[in-house]
């Protein structure tokens, strides 16, 4: 392990924290992303049963998934603010970590519905405590000259996990049941139990990797106040919004656009007549794009500027995200998709760096919350209104989505100004 981190901190030039932090979101985000497959597998198997509170099962399901984005995005400006507080990043990262390790493990004793809701929820809030702080980590490690860099390294790993999860999730449960033999004892597992257990681990490795590799940089402290409202409106009277806020507005629209694409399988698959496999490899291309393209646009932008990357991502995020409403075969869809994810990389770093940039001494926690909540509600508002729009026609979420796109470009070109010197 340690030869593999030298070598990787050769290849990325970043600091060891960084990439250990990295590999752990990684670990971490497999297992995340495990439960996105397996929960609705689960909820629909025969082992959860009880109250259903009057709810179809697929309805249940969207609760189950949509009260762990809820309670993730909405707790995050209150966990970032605390750790700015404290000055302890790294303990924040462990609460989170070990809350999902238990969580994780709480799955395989759950079998009703009602469980499952509070099992869900509390990752939820485990994870708030997880993605404002190691952003804020990342933030503090790097300078301003390659703030856009680790950033972009962070990300990469990051999404990685993310998208290697929900592959493996669907053959480890398809596989079971397992059967373990251990001297005299057989143990068997189903490929529900594996997976969760699964899951558990990789948070067990990422939280000893954390405790082993990372630490709080020595110039952290906790002087922020005690309040903790988000400022909407500039400070400096320069512009009307404040850059940090508009960021986020921006991030918030970039996330809902792209999650688009996530409720309307059936009526995807439809139109370009074409089956799962294909839409598995569309939804894995806006993935692909940001693991590429992620760490050099976060280089690129500590040379060239972060808003010049920002302003072009947004609106070449408008023709990319239209275009899915109009495309007629499987292969452009793909490629649709991809450079929508080459639109979300000129985005996403710039954007944290930025942000990061603005941050005051003890604030990285919370201003650097205030986008990755954006994220998360966006990531929510997409599928949400993408579901109810597409009665009215198969293009008109996309044209929501590109209209959005707009408003966010516009809000960046007027609200937004460069914080790097070149």
């Amino acid at each position: 392990m340690v030869g593999l981190l030298r070598r990787l901190l050769a290849a990325f030039s970043v600091d060891r924290r960084v990439l250990a932090l990295a590999f752990a979101r990684m670990a971490d985000g497999v297992g995340n992303s495990f439960l996105i497959i397996v929960i609705p597998l689960y909820v629909g198997s025969e082992v959860v049963g009880g109250r259903t509170f009057g709810l179809e099962e697929a309805v249940i399901i969207g609760t189950i998934l949509s009260l762990y984005g809820f309670l993730n995005s909405s707790a995050q400006p209150f966990t970032g603010r605390f750790s700015d507080r404290t000055g302890k990043r790294r303990a924040f990262i462990l609460v989170g970590l070990v809350g999902l390790t238990i969580t994780n493990l709480a799955y395989v004793l759950a079998d009703t519905y009602a469980e499952l809701l509070v099992i869900r929820g509390l990752q939820g809030v485990s994870v708030a405590f997880i993605v404002p702080t190691s952003i804020a980590l990342v933030n503090e490690l790097a300078t301003t000259r390659d703030r856009g860099g680790n950033m972009g390294v962070y990300n990469t790993f990051r999404l990685i996990g993310f998208g290697a999860g929900p592959v493996a999730a669907g053959a480890v449960v398809s596989l079971g049941p397992y059967t373990l033999s251990l001297t005299t004892l057989e143990v068997t597992l189903s490929g529900f139990d594996a997976a969760f257990y699964v899951a558990a681990i990789t948070a067990a490795i990422s939280a000893l990797m954390v405790t082993l590799l990372v630490s709080d940089p020595e110039a952290t402290k906790a002087n922020a106040g005690d309040d903790l409202s988000i400022a909407i409106r500039d400070p400096t009277g320069r512009h009307l919004l404040d850059p940090v806020f508009t960021l986020g507005i921006a991030t918030l629209f970039l996330a809902a656009s792209i999650a688009l694409f996530a409720t309307i399988q059936p009526q995807i698959n439809a139109r370009l007549e074409q089956g799962a496999t294909w839409f598995g490899l569309q939804f894995a291309g806006f993935v692909i794009a940001q693991v590429l393209l992620q760490t050099p646009i976060g280089r690129a932008c500590d040379r060239y500027g972060r808003r010049p990357f920002i302003v072009a991502g947004m609106i070449f995020l408008v023709p990319t995200t239209l275009v899915q409403g109009y495309v007629l075969t499987s292969e452009a869809m793909f490629l649709a998709r991809l450079l929508q994810g080459v639109a979300g990389a000129m985005v996403f770093a710039p954007s944290l760096a930025l942000a990061g940039d603005l941050a005051g001494e003890g604030e990285s926690g919370t201003k650097l919350s205030i986008l990755t909540m954006a994220f998360g509600f966006g990531i929510a508002l997409g599928p949400f209104a993408s579901g109810a729009l597409v009665a009215y026609g198969f293009r008109v979420p996309f044209i929501f989505g590109a209209v959005i796109s707009a408003v966010g470009a516009v809000l960046v070109i007027t609200q937004v100004e460069e914080t790097l010197e070149l």
